[in-house]
Protein backbone atom coordinates (compact mmCIF):
# COMPACT_ATOMS: atom_id res chain seq x y z
CA UNK A 1 0.00 0.00 0.00
CA UNK A 2 1.52 3.65 -0.80
CA UNK A 3 2.22 5.77 1.62
CA UNK A 4 0.02 8.28 3.13
CA UNK A 5 0.33 11.60 1.26
CA UNK A 6 2.64 14.70 2.89
CA UNK A 7 -0.04 16.89 5.09
CA UNK A 8 -1.02 19.61 2.67
CA UNK A 9 -0.19 23.08 4.13
CA UNK A 10 -2.57 25.00 6.48
CA UNK A 11 -5.21 27.11 4.38
CA UNK A 12 -4.14 30.82 5.18
CA UNK A 13 -5.84 34.16 3.94
CA UNK A 14 -3.79 36.79 1.89
CA UNK A 15 -3.79 38.98 5.09
CA UNK A 16 -2.58 36.65 7.62
CA UNK A 17 0.03 37.59 9.40
CA UNK A 18 3.66 35.18 9.40
CA UNK A 19 3.68 33.09 12.07
CA UNK A 20 7.57 33.56 14.18
CA UNK A 21 9.09 30.23 15.17
CA UNK A 22 8.98 31.37 18.83
CA UNK A 23 5.03 31.57 18.50
CA UNK A 24 4.44 28.46 16.85
CA UNK A 25 6.43 26.81 19.56
CA UNK A 26 4.89 28.35 22.53
CA UNK A 27 1.29 27.82 20.63
CA UNK A 28 2.19 24.12 20.54
CA UNK A 29 2.89 23.55 24.70
CA UNK A 30 0.43 23.62 27.64
CA UNK A 31 -2.97 22.96 26.50
CA UNK A 32 -5.21 20.75 28.88
CA UNK A 33 -6.65 17.79 27.53
CA UNK A 34 -10.87 18.24 26.52
CA UNK A 35 -12.32 15.47 25.56
CA UNK A 36 -16.32 15.11 24.80
CA UNK A 37 -18.67 13.93 27.45
CA UNK A 38 -18.50 9.95 27.76
CA UNK A 39 -21.84 9.55 27.00
CA UNK A 40 -22.23 11.65 23.91
CA UNK A 41 -24.24 9.91 21.30
CA UNK A 42 -25.36 11.22 17.97
CA UNK A 43 -29.64 11.46 18.07
CA UNK A 44 -31.40 7.60 16.75
CA UNK A 45 -27.73 6.04 16.78
CA UNK A 46 -29.69 2.81 17.84
CA UNK A 47 -31.61 2.95 14.09
CA UNK A 48 -27.96 3.45 12.22
CA UNK A 49 -27.19 -0.44 12.55
CA UNK A 50 -30.07 -1.18 10.68
CA UNK A 51 -30.35 1.23 8.35
CA UNK A 52 -26.58 0.07 7.00
CA UNK A 53 -27.96 -3.39 7.32
CA UNK A 54 -30.56 -2.47 4.62
CA UNK A 55 -28.07 -0.79 2.31
CA UNK A 56 -25.72 -3.63 2.56
CA UNK A 57 -28.44 -6.30 1.60
CA UNK A 58 -29.03 -4.62 -1.88
CA UNK A 59 -25.33 -4.93 -2.75
CA UNK A 60 -23.53 -7.68 -1.53
CA UNK A 61 -20.05 -8.36 -2.15
CA UNK A 62 -19.58 -4.47 -3.58
CA UNK A 63 -17.79 -1.98 -1.69
CA UNK A 64 -19.94 1.30 -1.56
CA UNK A 65 -18.64 5.05 -0.94
CA UNK A 66 -20.75 7.25 0.46
CA UNK A 67 -19.55 10.75 0.99
CA UNK A 68 -20.47 13.65 3.43
CA UNK A 69 -19.65 16.18 0.70
CA UNK A 70 -17.36 18.94 0.42
CA UNK A 71 -17.19 22.86 1.82
CA UNK A 72 -18.28 25.65 -0.87
CA UNK A 73 -16.96 28.36 -1.68
CA UNK A 74 -19.41 31.39 -1.12
CA UNK A 75 -16.78 34.02 -2.36
CA UNK A 76 -13.26 34.19 -2.16
CA UNK A 77 -12.07 32.40 0.52
CA UNK A 78 -14.99 32.05 2.31
CA UNK A 79 -17.18 29.11 2.28
CA UNK A 80 -20.96 28.23 3.03
CA UNK A 81 -22.06 26.82 6.13
CA UNK A 82 -21.63 22.96 5.57
CA UNK A 83 -24.25 20.57 5.49
CA UNK A 84 -23.25 17.00 4.97
CA UNK A 85 -25.20 14.94 2.10
CA UNK A 86 -28.64 13.93 3.36
CA UNK A 87 -27.60 9.94 2.60
CA UNK A 88 -24.32 10.16 4.61
CA UNK A 89 -26.59 11.95 7.79
CA UNK A 90 -29.00 9.14 7.51
CA UNK A 91 -25.97 6.46 7.32
CA UNK A 92 -23.95 7.46 10.30
CA UNK A 93 -26.09 10.28 12.20
CA UNK A 94 -23.35 13.23 11.48
CA UNK A 95 -25.27 16.43 11.17
CA UNK A 96 -22.44 18.96 12.03
CA UNK A 97 -20.39 21.43 10.79
CA UNK A 98 -17.37 19.52 11.15
CA UNK A 99 -17.55 16.80 8.56
CA UNK A 100 -16.75 18.31 5.25
CA UNK A 101 -14.55 15.73 3.17
CA UNK A 102 -15.75 12.83 5.50
CA UNK A 103 -16.19 9.51 3.53
CA UNK A 104 -18.32 6.50 5.10
CA UNK A 105 -16.71 3.55 3.04
CA UNK A 106 -18.84 -0.15 3.18
CA UNK A 107 -16.31 -2.51 2.87
CA UNK A 108 -17.21 -6.20 1.66
CA UNK A 109 -17.18 -8.58 4.90
CA UNK A 110 -18.09 -11.98 4.33
CA UNK A 111 -20.68 -13.52 1.61
CA UNK A 112 -23.53 -10.90 2.10
CA UNK A 113 -22.66 -8.46 4.88
CA UNK A 114 -20.24 -5.17 5.21
CA UNK A 115 -18.07 -3.84 7.93
CA UNK A 116 -18.63 0.32 7.87
CA UNK A 117 -15.87 2.16 8.69
CA UNK A 118 -15.81 6.02 8.48
CA UNK A 119 -12.94 7.77 7.45
CA UNK A 120 -13.00 11.51 9.26
CA UNK A 121 -10.22 14.55 9.90
CA UNK A 122 -9.42 14.10 13.17
CA UNK A 123 -9.09 16.58 15.31
CA UNK A 124 -5.75 18.56 14.76
CA UNK A 125 -3.22 17.69 17.43
CA UNK A 126 -1.21 20.28 19.19
CA UNK A 127 1.77 19.77 18.26
CA UNK A 128 0.88 21.22 14.55
CA UNK A 129 0.05 24.85 13.31
CA UNK A 130 -2.86 23.14 12.02
CA UNK A 131 -5.22 24.04 14.41
CA UNK A 132 -4.71 27.40 14.88
CA UNK A 133 -3.13 28.51 11.87
CA UNK A 134 -6.29 26.88 9.18
CA UNK A 135 -8.88 28.80 8.36
CA UNK A 136 -10.77 26.49 6.89
CA UNK A 137 -10.14 23.43 9.18
CA UNK A 138 -8.15 24.72 11.78
CA UNK A 139 -10.09 24.25 15.63
CA UNK A 140 -9.50 28.00 16.41
CA UNK A 141 -10.94 29.18 13.09
CA UNK A 142 -14.61 26.74 12.88
CA UNK A 143 -14.58 24.69 15.60
CA UNK A 144 -13.73 21.95 17.34
CA UNK A 145 -13.73 18.13 15.43
CA UNK A 146 -14.39 14.61 17.77
CA UNK A 147 -11.03 12.61 17.17
CA UNK A 148 -11.23 8.77 16.34
CA UNK A 149 -12.28 7.63 19.54
CA UNK A 150 -15.25 10.44 20.05
CA UNK A 151 -16.27 9.91 16.68
CA UNK A 152 -16.53 5.88 17.00
CA UNK A 153 -18.71 6.53 20.45
CA UNK A 154 -20.90 9.12 18.96
CA UNK A 155 -22.05 6.86 16.06
CA UNK A 156 -20.81 2.90 16.80
CA UNK A 157 -18.86 3.04 13.92
CA UNK A 158 -14.93 1.83 13.13
CA UNK A 159 -13.42 4.93 11.95
CA UNK A 160 -9.93 5.92 10.27
CA UNK A 161 -8.09 9.36 9.35
CA UNK A 162 -9.22 10.52 6.03
CA UNK A 163 -5.96 10.55 4.58
CA UNK A 164 -5.86 7.09 4.66
CA UNK A 165 -8.84 6.78 1.97
CA UNK A 166 -6.34 7.31 -0.98
CA UNK A 167 -3.96 4.21 0.08
CA UNK A 168 -7.55 2.31 0.20
CA UNK A 169 -8.58 2.95 -2.94
CA UNK A 170 -5.24 2.68 -4.66
CA UNK A 171 -5.50 -1.35 -3.78
CA UNK A 172 -6.97 -3.86 -5.07
CA UNK A 173 -10.71 -2.87 -5.76
CA UNK A 174 -13.95 -4.98 -5.66
CA UNK A 175 -16.55 -4.03 -7.32
CA UNK A 176 -17.48 -0.64 -6.32
CA UNK A 177 -20.81 1.95 -6.21
CA UNK A 178 -20.09 5.35 -5.30
CA UNK A 179 -22.52 8.15 -4.42
CA UNK A 180 -20.62 10.04 -7.56
CA UNK A 181 -20.80 13.83 -7.72
CA UNK A 182 -20.52 14.47 -3.82
CA UNK A 183 -16.76 14.80 -3.10
CA UNK A 184 -14.60 15.43 -6.47
CA UNK A 185 -11.53 14.63 -4.41
CA UNK A 186 -13.10 10.28 -4.08
CA UNK A 187 -14.38 10.49 -7.57
CA UNK A 188 -10.60 11.29 -8.93
CA UNK A 189 -9.34 8.77 -6.54
CA UNK A 190 -11.32 5.70 -7.68
CA UNK A 191 -10.02 4.31 -10.63
CA UNK A 192 -12.88 4.39 -13.64
CA UNK A 193 -12.65 0.71 -14.13
CA UNK A 194 -13.40 -0.21 -10.82
CA UNK A 195 -17.09 1.35 -10.81
CA UNK A 196 -19.93 1.93 -13.64
CA UNK A 197 -22.14 5.30 -13.94
CA UNK A 198 -24.84 2.88 -14.39
CA UNK A 199 -23.80 1.20 -10.99
CA UNK A 200 -23.32 4.80 -9.60
CA UNK A 201 -27.00 5.47 -10.19
CA UNK A 202 -28.37 2.32 -8.83
CA UNK A 203 -26.99 3.16 -5.56
CA UNK A 204 -27.89 6.64 -5.62
CA UNK A 205 -31.29 5.34 -6.27
CA UNK A 206 -31.00 3.12 -3.36
CA UNK A 207 -30.54 5.63 -0.84
CA UNK A 208 -33.35 7.53 -1.40
CA UNK A 209 -35.58 4.54 -1.64
CA UNK A 210 -34.69 3.54 1.89
CA UNK A 211 -35.39 6.86 3.14
CA UNK A 212 -38.77 6.90 1.32
CA UNK A 213 -40.81 5.48 4.59
CA UNK A 214 -40.02 6.87 7.97
CA UNK A 215 -39.82 5.13 11.36
CA UNK A 216 -41.23 6.67 14.06
CA UNK A 217 -38.29 8.29 15.60
CA UNK A 218 -38.02 10.26 11.82
CA UNK A 219 -42.00 10.85 11.98
CA UNK A 220 -40.53 12.41 15.70
CA UNK A 221 -38.07 14.90 14.13
CA UNK A 222 -40.66 15.84 11.75
CA UNK A 223 -43.53 16.79 13.70
CA UNK A 224 -40.49 18.64 15.52
CA UNK A 225 -39.98 20.99 12.78
CA UNK A 226 -43.26 21.65 11.91
CA UNK A 227 -43.47 22.72 15.63
CA UNK A 228 -40.38 24.88 15.54
CA UNK A 229 -42.05 26.26 11.69
CA UNK A 230 -45.66 26.86 13.69
CA UNK A 231 -43.79 29.32 16.09
CA UNK A 232 -42.02 30.73 13.68
CA UNK A 233 -45.37 31.85 11.65
CA UNK A 234 -46.90 33.22 14.49
CA UNK A 235 -43.75 35.43 14.74
CA UNK A 236 -44.45 36.44 11.11
CA UNK A 237 -47.67 37.55 11.72
CA UNK A 238 -46.63 39.70 14.92
CA UNK A 239 -44.25 41.23 12.93
CA UNK A 240 -46.43 42.38 10.05
CA UNK A 241 -47.14 45.80 11.18
CA UNK A 242 -43.73 46.64 11.18
CA UNK A 243 -42.96 44.60 7.80
CA UNK A 244 -45.70 46.80 6.21
CA UNK A 245 -43.68 50.07 7.34
CA UNK A 246 -40.75 48.88 5.65
CA UNK A 247 -39.81 49.46 2.16
CA UNK A 248 -38.73 45.76 1.79
CA UNK A 249 -41.24 44.36 3.75
CA UNK A 250 -40.73 40.74 2.82
CA UNK A 251 -37.32 40.79 3.61
CA UNK A 252 -38.10 41.42 7.09
CA UNK A 253 -40.37 38.48 7.17
CA UNK A 254 -37.72 36.39 6.12
CA UNK A 255 -35.66 37.71 8.58
CA UNK A 256 -38.11 37.13 11.49
CA UNK A 257 -38.84 33.50 10.49
CA UNK A 258 -35.34 32.65 10.02
CA UNK A 259 -34.54 34.24 13.29
CA UNK A 260 -37.17 31.56 14.52
CA UNK A 261 -34.90 28.77 12.54
CA UNK A 262 -31.92 29.45 14.06
CA UNK A 263 -32.89 29.82 17.21
CA UNK A 264 -34.51 26.66 17.56
CA UNK A 265 -32.98 24.29 14.96
CA UNK A 266 -30.13 24.15 12.22
CA UNK A 267 -32.00 26.38 10.25
CA UNK A 268 -34.01 26.72 7.27
CA UNK A 269 -34.75 23.37 5.08
CA UNK A 270 -34.64 25.63 2.30
CA UNK A 271 -34.81 29.24 1.27
CA UNK A 272 -37.73 30.97 2.66
CA UNK A 273 -40.54 32.09 0.27
CA UNK A 274 -41.36 35.29 1.33
CA UNK A 275 -43.83 36.65 -1.63
CA UNK A 276 -46.43 39.70 -1.32
CA UNK A 277 -48.55 40.60 -4.28
CA UNK A 278 -47.57 39.40 -7.76
CA UNK A 279 -44.41 37.72 -6.42
CA UNK A 280 -46.36 35.21 -5.06
CA UNK A 281 -46.86 33.80 -8.90
CA UNK A 282 -43.23 33.11 -9.37
CA UNK A 283 -43.02 29.91 -7.98
CA UNK A 284 -39.51 29.88 -5.52
CA UNK A 285 -39.15 33.46 -5.14
CA UNK A 286 -36.61 34.21 -2.75
CA UNK A 287 -35.80 37.63 -3.50
CA UNK A 288 -37.95 38.90 -1.45
CA UNK A 289 -36.89 42.20 -1.64
CA UNK A 290 -40.26 43.71 -2.30
CA UNK A 291 -42.64 45.94 -0.09
CA UNK A 292 -46.11 44.54 1.03
CA UNK A 293 -49.51 46.05 1.10
CA UNK A 294 -52.56 45.65 2.76
CA UNK A 295 -54.56 45.29 -0.23
CA UNK A 296 -52.15 42.18 -1.03
CA UNK A 297 -52.02 38.72 0.04
CA UNK A 298 -48.56 37.39 1.35
CA UNK A 299 -47.39 33.74 0.70
CA UNK A 300 -45.00 32.23 3.31
CA UNK A 301 -43.50 28.99 2.15
CA UNK A 302 -41.06 28.31 5.19
CA UNK A 303 -39.74 25.31 7.18
CA UNK A 304 -37.58 24.63 9.94
CA UNK A 305 -34.82 22.38 9.42
CA UNK A 306 -33.96 20.46 13.26
CA UNK A 307 -30.53 20.07 14.49
CA UNK A 308 -30.48 16.42 12.71
CA UNK A 309 -31.64 17.85 9.21
CA UNK A 310 -35.32 17.36 9.21
CA UNK A 311 -37.32 19.78 7.72
CA UNK A 312 -40.67 20.84 7.69
CA UNK A 313 -42.30 22.62 4.56
CA UNK A 314 -46.01 24.75 5.00
CA UNK A 315 -46.87 27.23 2.93
CA UNK A 316 -49.60 29.76 4.34
CA UNK A 317 -51.33 32.77 2.33
CA UNK A 318 -52.35 35.50 4.71
CA UNK A 319 -54.45 38.85 3.61
CA UNK A 320 -51.92 41.48 4.93
CA UNK A 321 -55.03 43.95 5.67
CA UNK A 322 -56.13 41.02 8.36
CA UNK A 323 -58.90 40.01 6.22
CA UNK A 324 -59.84 38.63 2.99
CA UNK A 325 -61.32 40.32 0.00
CA UNK A 326 -63.93 38.66 -1.92
CA UNK A 327 -61.84 37.93 -4.89
CA UNK A 328 -59.15 36.76 -2.77
CA UNK A 329 -61.42 34.99 -0.41
CA UNK A 330 -62.67 33.18 -3.89
CA UNK A 331 -59.42 32.05 -4.90
CA UNK A 332 -58.25 31.25 -1.55
CA UNK A 333 -61.65 28.86 -0.67
CA UNK A 334 -60.81 27.32 -4.55
CA UNK A 335 -57.25 26.30 -3.57
CA UNK A 336 -58.49 24.94 -0.06
CA UNK A 337 -61.06 22.81 -1.61
CA UNK A 338 -58.84 21.43 -3.95
CA UNK A 339 -56.49 20.89 -0.46
CA UNK A 340 -58.95 18.92 1.17
CA UNK A 341 -60.34 16.67 -1.89
CA UNK A 342 -56.58 15.60 -2.42
CA UNK A 343 -55.81 15.00 1.77
CA UNK A 344 -59.59 12.91 1.65
CA UNK A 345 -57.70 10.36 -0.99
CA UNK A 346 -54.22 9.77 1.41
CA UNK A 347 -54.54 6.30 2.62
CA UNK A 348 -52.05 3.26 2.23
CA UNK A 349 -53.08 2.21 -1.35
CA UNK A 350 -53.36 5.15 -3.08
CA UNK A 351 -51.08 5.71 -5.63
CA UNK A 352 -48.66 8.58 -5.21
CA UNK A 353 -50.30 10.66 -7.41
CA UNK A 354 -53.79 10.23 -6.87
CA UNK A 355 -54.13 13.40 -4.70
CA UNK A 356 -52.22 15.60 -7.51
CA UNK A 357 -55.08 14.76 -9.70
CA UNK A 358 -58.08 15.19 -7.46
CA UNK A 359 -56.70 18.61 -6.54
CA UNK A 360 -56.40 19.39 -10.49
CA UNK A 361 -59.64 18.26 -10.73
CA UNK A 362 -61.45 20.88 -8.19
CA UNK A 363 -59.30 23.38 -9.77
CA UNK A 364 -60.14 22.66 -13.39
CA UNK A 365 -64.15 22.67 -12.08
CA UNK A 366 -63.61 25.77 -10.64
CA UNK A 367 -61.64 27.53 -13.13
CA UNK A 368 -64.43 26.70 -15.75
CA UNK A 369 -67.32 27.73 -13.49
CA UNK A 370 -65.53 31.38 -13.46
CA UNK A 371 -65.28 31.27 -17.13
CA UNK A 372 -61.26 31.66 -16.73
CA UNK A 373 -60.81 27.98 -18.27
CA UNK A 374 -61.72 27.89 -22.11
CA UNK A 375 -62.68 24.21 -22.06
CA UNK A 376 -64.56 21.76 -20.21
CA UNK A 377 -62.80 20.25 -16.79
CA UNK A 378 -62.26 16.79 -18.18
CA UNK A 379 -60.90 18.21 -21.90
CA UNK A 380 -58.30 20.06 -19.61
CA UNK A 381 -57.51 17.46 -17.82
CA UNK A 382 -56.85 14.59 -20.62
CA UNK A 383 -52.89 14.08 -20.65
CA UNK A 384 -52.95 15.45 -24.06
CA UNK A 385 -54.44 19.40 -23.12
CA UNK A 386 -53.11 20.06 -19.90
CA UNK A 387 -54.76 23.58 -20.12
CA UNK A 388 -55.92 24.09 -16.57
CA UNK A 389 -51.97 24.22 -16.06
CA UNK A 390 -51.25 27.63 -16.80
CA UNK A 391 -53.27 28.54 -13.82
CA UNK A 392 -51.84 25.42 -11.37
CA UNK A 393 -48.25 24.87 -12.88
CA UNK A 394 -46.64 22.77 -10.51
CA UNK A 395 -47.21 19.08 -8.79
CA UNK A 396 -49.21 19.51 -5.58
CA UNK A 397 -46.94 17.81 -3.44
CA UNK A 398 -43.80 15.91 -2.62
CA UNK A 399 -42.28 13.28 -0.29
CA UNK A 400 -41.02 15.44 3.41
CA UNK A 401 -37.86 14.63 5.26
CA UNK A 402 -34.07 15.17 5.55
CA UNK A 403 -34.65 16.35 2.37
CA UNK A 404 -37.23 18.89 1.71
CA UNK A 405 -37.70 17.41 -1.93
CA UNK A 406 -36.75 13.95 -0.34
CA UNK A 407 -35.92 11.00 -2.10
CA UNK A 408 -36.11 12.64 -5.28
CA UNK A 409 -33.36 10.29 -6.97
CA UNK A 410 -35.34 7.48 -5.94
CA UNK A 411 -36.81 5.39 -9.49
CA UNK A 412 -40.33 6.47 -10.99
CA UNK A 413 -41.74 3.21 -10.10
CA UNK A 414 -40.68 3.24 -6.57
CA UNK A 415 -41.94 7.42 -5.66
CA UNK A 416 -43.92 9.34 -8.81
CA UNK A 417 -45.71 5.98 -10.37
CA UNK A 418 -45.58 4.35 -6.70
CA UNK A 419 -48.31 3.55 -3.82
CA UNK A 420 -48.51 4.70 -0.71
CA UNK A 421 -48.02 2.97 2.20
CA UNK A 422 -47.51 4.14 6.51
CA UNK A 423 -44.28 5.68 7.35
CA UNK A 424 -44.47 7.80 3.76
CA UNK A 425 -44.45 11.50 4.64
CA UNK A 426 -45.14 14.41 2.68
CA UNK A 427 -46.40 17.43 2.04
CA UNK A 428 -49.67 18.50 -0.06
CA UNK A 429 -49.90 22.15 -1.77
CA UNK A 430 -52.13 23.09 -4.94
CA UNK A 431 -52.15 26.18 -5.60
CA UNK A 432 -53.06 29.19 -8.27
CA UNK A 433 -50.59 31.56 -9.26
CA UNK A 434 -52.85 33.97 -11.62
CA UNK A 435 -50.08 35.86 -13.62
CA UNK A 436 -50.34 40.04 -13.19
CA UNK A 437 -49.77 40.13 -17.24
CA UNK A 438 -52.62 37.51 -18.23
CA UNK A 439 -55.39 38.60 -20.32
CA UNK A 440 -57.40 35.70 -20.27
CA UNK A 441 -58.23 36.39 -16.59
CA UNK A 442 -60.10 38.90 -15.30
CA UNK A 443 -58.83 42.69 -13.79
CA UNK A 444 -59.47 41.36 -10.32
CA UNK A 445 -57.66 37.89 -10.32
CA UNK A 446 -54.43 39.41 -12.23
CA UNK A 447 -51.21 39.56 -9.93
CA UNK A 448 -52.88 36.78 -6.86
CA UNK A 449 -50.83 33.65 -5.94
CA UNK A 450 -52.53 31.31 -3.20
CA UNK A 451 -50.78 27.73 -1.70
CA UNK A 452 -51.78 26.20 1.10
CA UNK A 453 -49.15 23.43 2.26
CA UNK A 454 -49.53 20.92 4.80
CA UNK A 455 -46.82 18.10 6.12
CA UNK A 456 -49.03 14.71 6.51
CA UNK A 457 -48.05 10.97 7.40
CA UNK A 458 -50.00 8.03 5.91
CA UNK A 459 -50.85 5.89 8.71
CA UNK A 460 -52.55 2.39 8.76
CA UNK A 461 -56.21 3.63 7.60
CA UNK A 462 -55.36 7.31 5.91
CA UNK A 463 -53.13 10.48 7.01
CA UNK A 464 -52.36 12.63 9.97
CA UNK A 465 -51.93 15.95 9.48
CA UNK A 466 -49.00 17.11 11.10
CA UNK A 467 -49.48 21.00 10.86
CA UNK A 468 -52.82 20.91 11.57
CA UNK A 469 -51.82 23.54 14.40
CA UNK A 470 -51.79 26.37 11.92
CA UNK A 471 -55.58 27.24 10.40
CA UNK A 472 -56.14 26.78 7.18
CA UNK A 473 -60.00 28.05 6.70
CA UNK A 474 -60.76 31.63 5.71
CA UNK A 475 -62.55 32.23 9.03
CA UNK A 476 -59.55 30.40 11.33
CA UNK A 477 -56.99 31.94 8.95
CA UNK A 478 -58.30 35.97 9.70
CA UNK A 479 -58.99 35.25 13.91
CA UNK A 480 -55.99 33.95 14.03
CA UNK A 481 -54.02 36.79 12.71
CA UNK A 482 -56.52 39.03 14.80
CA UNK A 483 -55.91 37.08 17.76
CA UNK A 484 -51.68 37.25 17.39
CA UNK A 485 -51.82 40.89 16.12
CA UNK A 486 -54.05 41.88 19.35
CA UNK A 487 -52.05 40.42 21.39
Amino acid sequence: MPSSPPPSRPHTGSHDLPVPAALDAFMATGWAPSPLPADARVPGRTLLPGRIQRLSARFPGERLLIPAGTLKVRSNDTDHRFRPHSAYAWLTGLTGEEQPDHVLVLEPSGPDGHEALLHIRPRSARNTSDFYRDRRYGEFWVGRRPDLDETAALTGLRCAPLDELPGLLAGPQPPTRLLAGVDSRVDSLLPERSHSPAGDAELDAALAELRLLKDPWEVSQLQLAVDHTTVGFEDVVRALPDALRHPRGERRIEGVFNLRARTEGNGTGYETIAAAGAHACVLHWIRNDGPLSPSHLLLLDAGVETDTLYTADITRTLPLSGRFSPAQRDVYELVLAAQEAAIAVLRPGARFRDFHREAMRVIAEGLHTWGVLPVPPEEALADDSGLHRRYTLCSSGHMLGIDVHDCARARAETYLDGVLEEGHVLTVEPGLYLQPDDETLPPELRGMGVRIEDDLVITADGARLLSGALPRTVDGVEEWMARLLDG
